[in-house]
């Protein structure tokens, strides 16, 4: 035991692909490696551990992955006693067959077995060759196993639930990251304030489907209220949500409570019913455009951004055409689109009507474009308005200029004025830029 003890030192480096969540994730890994002796080097030449936390929602990012396993031979081989592993969605979703495939690979740390990594390492450095992708039982709390000592920083995320129960036919998350499981609500509210305790001033909230939240009596909309009401949180924000768990009760909270941010991100994926259904989203296009007036009414001034795919099987011109059209009448502040690509195990890998790749990529083309407008537009309407705007740091267009985000999550540039990272400053915009604000203070301090 003393020699294993022994070897849980040196450099770790960690390349993370996919969401929130990965990056999330890979805190976790770092925090719990930390607490083993290891420290975070950002030259993959200088770590005796190599970890690539990975996502495969989408084929590119999959992809992208086996480059950058091809990238890290070269520090094995420089370093034969270094360890390369790979965690998160792919590691989950292929296990041994991904071990069998990468001859220079130690380590596949799937998405249930992040709490093991340590352990997993230390037998990876000693010579074994492991991949570890066993399920956990539903309610196991080390899904959300954290570091004792929690990352300092102005903003840090907090995971409340994982996994996903709705099999939208596209979406490989149910088969990566299992069934839905919430937090317990202490645990929930205890990471809070350790992070609170360390200056951290904006929270937050992840899960695959966070408004899905549940524990016992306590449903999203509480532990959203719960957690901004935790002595030194100044703002909390949320995601991922699904349109069919956003009731009344959870638009209420945020727009009664000032600590909320007025920012969603709410995905549609299709403007098509046809589509919409194909999918099982189980909403169409007037539920959703209902919820969108829900919470214009209730927050006027909120910031809204979505979750598009083009191309889904059996997708017409038709269909995508009802898709602009949405697009059009919502008027995100921002859009994150893709081609749909096959995820193997899913319902619409099976699906006729795969549309032409050339095809999928015009329309992604134009419903960019559409949104490019959309958003130079959006933007010039902020100009003249005032916003209050939390402090993250040094502007990295510019570094004689801080930046931060606004209430509605908007990038905003202004002069330094003595002003702190952490700080809350009213800001008057100014300028428009093409994905940013430029802003002057707003009055006297």
């Amino acid at each position: 035991m003393t020699a294993r003890v022994g070897l849980m030192s040196g450099k770790v480096y960690i390349r993370t692909f996919g969401c929130q969540m990965n990056v999330k994730d890979t805190e976790r890994m770092m925090g719990l490696l930390a607490e083993r002796g290891y420290a975070p080097c950002d030259d993959p030449g200088e770590a005796d551990v190599l970890l690539v936390n990975t996502c495969s929602v989408r084929e590119k990012p999959e992809q992208k992955v086996f480059g950058a396993l091809g990238r890290l031979k070269s520090a094995k081989d420089a370093n034969p006693r270094a360890v390369i592993g790979v965690c998160g969605c792919v590691a989950q979703r292929m296990g041994q067959e991904l071990l069998d495939a990468v001859n220079h690979l130690d380590l596949v740390v799937g998405t249930q077995a992040i709490h093991r990594l340590p352990e997993l390492v230390e037998r990876a450095r000693e010579g074994e060759r492991i991949a570890a992708v066993d399920w956990l039982e539903v309610g196991d709390q080390d899904l959300f196993a954290t570091p004792r000592e929690p990352a300092g920083g102005i903003s840090a995320f907090v995971s409340i639930m994982q996994g996903c129960d709705n099999h939208c036919a596209y979406c490989i998350v149910p088969s990566v990251r299992g069934p839905q499981v919430s937090r317990k609500m202490d645990a929930v509210i205890g990471e809070t304030s350790a992070l609170a305790e360390k200056g951290v001033r904006e929270i937050t909230l992840l899960g695959q489907n966070v408004n899905a939240y549940v524990d016992g009596s306590t449903r999203f909309p509480d532990i959203l209220d719960m957690v901004s009401r935790v002595d030194g949180v100044a703002r909390v924000r949320f995601t991922t949500s699904h349109p069919k768990d956003l009731d009344d009760r959870l638009i209420e909270v945020m727009a009664e409570n000032d600590r909320i941010m007025e920012n969603f991100h709410l995905p549609v994926q299709a403007g098509s019913d046809a589509v919409l259904a194909r999918m099982n989203r189980g909403y169409d296009s007037a539920r959703y455009l209902g919820l969108i007036r829900k919470l214009r009414e209730a927050m006027p001034d909120i910031g809204i951004t979505t979750d598009l795919i083009v191309g889904f099987p059996g997708e017409t011109q038709m269909d995508f055409q009802a898709t602009l059209d949405l697009v059009s009448e919502v008027r995100y502040d921002e859009t994150f689109s893709f081609r749909y690509s096959i995820r193997p195990g899913t319902q619409a890998a099976l699906f006729d009507g795969q549309v032409p790749e050339d095809e999928k990529y015009d329309r992604l083309y134009r419903l960019q474009e559409l949104q490019r407008r959309i958003t130079e537009n959006k933007n010039l309407e902020q100009v003249g308005k005032t916003h209050e705007v939390l402090v993250t740091g040094t502007s990295k267009t510019d570094p004689t200029r801080m930046s931060g985000r606004s209430r509605t999550n908007r990038l905003v540039h202004f002069s330094r004025n003595g002003h702190k990272p952490g700080d809350l400053v009213k800001l008057k915009i100014t300028r428009a830029l093409k994905h940013s604000l430029a802003a002057q203070e707003d009055g006297p301090r």
